[in-house]
């Protein structure tokens, strides 16, 4: 377990680390970088790098922790990654479903896995299921996320690096939009912001927009969040014609 920078969530946990890339979207992946830095520096968990890792002593974690968290599950790793077993997925489903005084939020690219084992999996309120989509080739992995049984569905569009022309937003619950950020970050562009935003209000579904990525992407150089002091910055500064959103589904508002 681990404080979380990431905006949308407070804590990290991570009962399986390593990834393999599968999309565009993975091409500058934070979490095999850290992954790096992590088994440089002598992390016994992180010492297989980016391989794949169950940790099983993770488990017992949720249960002490003493408030209420929202808790990022797996920000190093994909649970519906081939590699990890169906046993050790529910078993993670069996935490979850446990604490039900946390909000788990779980987040895929490998939504056909994430359908195919959906029906074997407890699908308690505490739950959120989300899938990425960083362009509009990735809107399909949608349409799989909407046949779940997860109650609270989510889509985070980062890194948004091209147009997304068709959202389907009916069963959808949450919309994070963000830029890529890094050295080498691909930029995104104010267009493909509004039509997410427009969709969003459409269908009244909440909207968070985390981050433009860097400074340089953003329309407002004059965005107070740009920078590191202020209250609600964020990469590149988080303002969307002079607005910070950062709205949660109706259980977390």
């Amino acid at each position: 377990m681990a404080q979380s920078n990431i905006e949308w969530t407070e804590l990290t946990w991570n009962p399986v680390t390593g990834c393999k890339k599968i999309s565009p979207g993975c091409k500058f992946c934070y979490a095999e970088v850290m992954s790096r830095r992590l088994k440089a520096m002598g992390v016994e968990k992180y010492k297989d790098g980016f391989n794949i890792r169950l940790h099983p002593n993770e488990l017992n974690t949720p249960f002490t922790w003493r408030k209420s968290k929202i808790v990022f599950v797996n920000s190093m790793s994909d649970l519906f990654h081939p590699d990890i077993p169906v046993e050790f997925i529910k078993a993670v489903f069996g935490v979850m479903n446990n604490t039900p005084q946390h909000i788990y939020q779980v987040l895929t690219k490998r939504s056909e896995r994430l359908l195919e084992l959906s029906g074997e999996l407890n699908w308690t309120d505490n739950i959120w299921m989300g899938v990425s989509v960083e362009n509009e080739k990735y809107t399909k992995r949608i349409d799989h996320l909407s046949q779940t049984g997860a109650k609270t569905k989510f889509l985070s569009i980062e890194p948004l690096i091209g147009p997304v022309k068709t959202l389907n937003l009916d069963k959808i619950d949450w919309v994070i939009v963000g830029g890529e950020s890094g050295h080498k970050a691909r930029p995104v562009r104010k267009a493909w912001i509004d039509f997410v935003k427009a969709e969003c209000e459409r269908k009244k579904v909440a909207f968070f927009f985390k981050q433009w990525g860097k400074p340089k992407f953003n329309v407002n150089p004059d965005d107070p969040t740009i920078e590191a002091e202020h209250p609600q910055h964020a990469k590149g500064g988080c303002e969307l014609d002079g607005k910070v959103y950062r709205e949660m589904p109706g259980k977390a508002a």
